[in-house]
């Protein structure tokens, strides 16, 4: 199926740029795209039940790279990689190159993917072309993965490149208020390990259930997803990255509430939205302030992972009667 034939006729930024969102079924083990209204819904390709959970666009290289978490209680977890509209898709870690990877980001200054690996109890990075896998965080404190305690488990990331930081989410047990928000630099500081680094730093604790995790750089604020139950939990989140005074942090905001079971998050920073899925299938937006909420979809399985992008459109065939 092709997408960008179908981006021409969806213009919607002017100069020839289109909004696209792209996201995961992981029960049916599909790839699909819309318009952020939620038009134009597409199914990109299918690969079967491999269980796609994050999922992030390489606009200027014209690629999706996705996570498959494959079995949690294997080592058997793989990262993809296609075209934009779904064609050649190749495999770029193996599975067996990660244990249960979900969420992933990309930093194409410096030509990396990073990933959370929940039952792998780590936070990893490889390039862009899957080469030069790195463990930068382990959280295990020795347990062999699959990891039995789900504090250990590193679901959500987020990365400020300019900053060098990684952020990422330990979720603890279903509901148990156990969840926590980690930053560390990108790379580990001489001497130290993954196992043992003395840069990490907690940001906030005590929380549900935190799952997919994003940052606004620019204006200083960290976002998540929460799969708990409410009042905190089925809820999108936001706070400070910084601090009010040394060691006092502001109580996050709810942002969305009533999800069923929310899961992937992507902001559209210029545009001063976000996009939100659920397990129980739909697909939302907001402002970032929370307003202005919608239901874009609702009932496309088990979706997981979202992904917001700005691209390029194609012009249409000579010929073609398009306008």
């Amino acid at each position: 199926m092709n997408t960008t034939s179908k981006l021409s006729v969806s213009r919607n930024k002017g100069d020839g740029i289109v909004a696209r969102i792209f996201f995961l079924d992981l029960g049916g083990g599909r790839v699909l795209s819309a318009n952020p209204d939620g038009s134009d819904l597409q199914t990109l390709l299918i690969e079967g039940r491999k269980l796609p959970d994050g999922l992030a666009v390489d606009v200027a290289a014209g690629h999706l790279y996705w996570t498959n978490m494959g079995n949690p209680k294997a080592h058997d977890g793989s990262i993809l990689r296609s075209d934009l509209d779904g064609k050649h898709m190749t495999t770029i870690i193996p599975p067996g190159g990660t244990f249960t990877p979900k969420q992933i980001q990309i930093d194409k200054v410096n030509g990396k993917l990073y990933w959370s690996d929940r039952e792998g109890m780590s936070v990893m990075r490889a390039n862009l072309d899957g080469s030069n896998i790195e463990t930068l965080v382990d959280t295990s404190e020795g347990d062999a993965p699959p990891g039995p305690d789900a504090r250990k488990w590193c679901v959500g990331i987020a990365l400020d490149a300019a900053e060098g930081k990684v952020y990422w989410t330990q979720k603890g047990g279903d509901n148990a208020g156990e969840g926590r928000i980690f930053r560390a630099n990108v790379d580990i500081p001489p001497g130290q390990t993954a196992a043992r680094r003395k840069d990490i730093e907690l940001l906030y604790e005590n929380l549900p259930e935190p799952i997919d995790l994003e940052i606004d750089s620019r204006h200083r604020m960290i976002y998540w997803t929460d799969r708990g139950d409410p009042p905190r939990g089925n809820t999108v989140n936001r706070a400070p990255i910084d601090p009010v005074s040394p060691g006092v942090r502001k109580e996050p905001e709810i942002l969305f509430a009533h999800l069923m079971e929310g899961i992937g998050l992507a902001l559209d920073r210029k545009g001063r939205r976000m996009f939100i899925t659920d397990f129980a299938g739909s697909v939302y937006s907001a402002n970032l302030d929370g307003s202005d909420q919608k239901t874009l979809l609702f009932a496309q399985g088990n979706l997981t992972g979202i992904a917001y992008a700005e691209i390029q459109a194609q012009p249409p065939a000579q010929g073609s009667g398009a306008t």
